[in-house]
């Protein structure tokens, strides 16, 4: 029988993180436990069956498993609607969907933390030059700057957004490739409320991504119209194959589906090509394995820390997502980590990831993803930008146990990269 093999000092670093980080884990025992009897709750009352798995092909009408999979979602996120489609490629694509649907020519999209997300860029029409980018239809955009602490600027957010050309304010709930925090579920809610205050015809949209099943609420439940994310992070549970959902008021929801794929028909069609098994189970499994992702980030910033490398969050923060950001201060340090993290995948241990012009960003991005699913940063992955300050942002693990030796495998090639 093989094993992985580590140095002494990588084997006295673990044992020492896991011994300072033991204290926060009954609290993310005990979110996961709250999410689950959620996600039990809304099973139930939707007296799912096994005839919700049966799929369908061609038009996909009056698919049972489809449909009612999205009352399962409105009832965990508190909303009027939900739409839940393996045809959603990316959140990106989700949360245009909702862009598109919401605004019109002549309106004007406003960012409340700085810029969004690199993939966001090319949809709006800030980078690239696409056709059919929200700039080329007429809509206007503007963005809140982060403050000077790396903070939202909510005076600044009231100020931009009492503008009634706004029509619709966007809040990403991760950092993304930025180094602010990622926002709590209260702080977002602060942020709907100041929009309220002084524009309440703004629709606001969340982005929540890597942020579902963190915390005991979701930002639908303080105030957003629509609130988005990818079912390949955490609410697939690593086990749906590709797809996003949408939530929130069922107007904007119904909107977002005519975009998705033609007004009138909006909805009503979408096979799921027996495919609603995985969604279900991994809807179901969600809460725990976004808890096995938590404690693998905690057991990163930790490790790391004892290494003499900055991590956000700290190890004994708070978390309100599963990304974990690291900052490597060189190219090298963020490639060693990365081969490390690959090595560690139970899918393509074997590649060495290396930079690469990636589509939607502007410059080499590395990745390590050894993934069930492609691109699935539920499952242990880690990627970089290659720009200083040399950050790597960490997210994953299906299991704490795997999640835990991918770390130790990246630590022990940074400390020996030859080994």
């Amino acid at each position: 029988m093989s094993t992985l093999t580590f140095s002494p000092r990588v084997l006295a670093l673990a044992e020492q993180a896991q011994r300072d980080i033991q204290s926060q884990f009954g609290e993310i025992d005990a979110i996961a436990e709250y999410n689950s009897q959620k996600v039990l709750s809304a099973f139930q009352n939707a007296r799912v069956a096994e005839s919700h798995f049966a799929g369908t092909t061609g038009y996909g009408y009056d698919d049972l498993g489809r449909d009612t999979l999205d009352a399962i979602y409105a009832d965990i996120f508190e909303t009027e609607d939900a739409l839940v489609r393996l045809q959603f490629v990316n959140g990106t694509h989700a949360i245009a969907a909702c862009l598109y649907g919401v605004l019109e020519p002549g309106d004007v999209l406003l960012s409340a933390v700085g810029a969004p997300y690199d993939t966001m860029q090319g949809v709006i029409g800030t980078a690239g030059d696409y056709p059919l980018s929200l700039k080329r239809y007429g809509i206007g955009y503007r963005e809140v700057p982060i403050s000077a602490e790396d903070t939202p600027d909510k005076a600044k957010l009231g100020e931009m957004a009492a503008d009634k050309a706004v029509k619709a304010v966007l809040i990403q709930r991760s950092k993304g490739y930025s180094t602010r925090a990622s926002l709590s579920v209260a702080e977002i809610g602060e942020l709907i409320d100041i929009v309220r205050q002084v524009n309440p015809g703004a629709v606001c949209v969340v982005d929540n991504c890597y942020g579902e099943f963190v915390e005991r609420t979701e930002p639908s439940q303080v105030g957003a119209d629509l609130m988005v994310g990818s079912l390949i992070k955490n609410p697939g549970g690593g086990l749906a194959p590709t797809g996003g959902y949408i939530a929130g008021k069922k107007e904007w929801v119904e909107r977002a589906a005519f975009r998705l794929t033609v007004p009138g028909i909006g909805r009503e069609c979408g096979s799921t090509l027996g495919n609603n098994r995985a969604l279900y189970q991994g809807l179901f499994l969600a809460p725990h394995t976004v808890a096995q992702a938590v404690k693998t980030a905690v057991f990163a910033a930790r490790m790391m820390e004892l290494m003499g490398y900055d991590a956000q969050p700290r190890s004994d923060q708070t978390r309100h997502d599963i990304i974990q950001m690291i900052s490597l201060n060189t190219p090298e340090g963020v490639e060693r980590f990365c081969r490390g993290i690959q090595s560690g995948s139970p899918v393509d241990s074997y590649v060495t990831p290396v930079p690469w012009d990636m589509p939607g960003y502007d410059v080499p991005v590395i990745m390590a993803a050894g993934a069930f699913i492609q691109g699935a940063s539920i499952e242990l992955s880690a990627d970089a930008p290659m720009r200083p300050p040399y950050t790597v942002y960490l997210q994953g693990g299906l299991t704490y146990e795997s999640g835990k030796t991918g770390i130790m495998l990246a630590a022990q090639q940074i400390l020996s990269p030859n080994s």
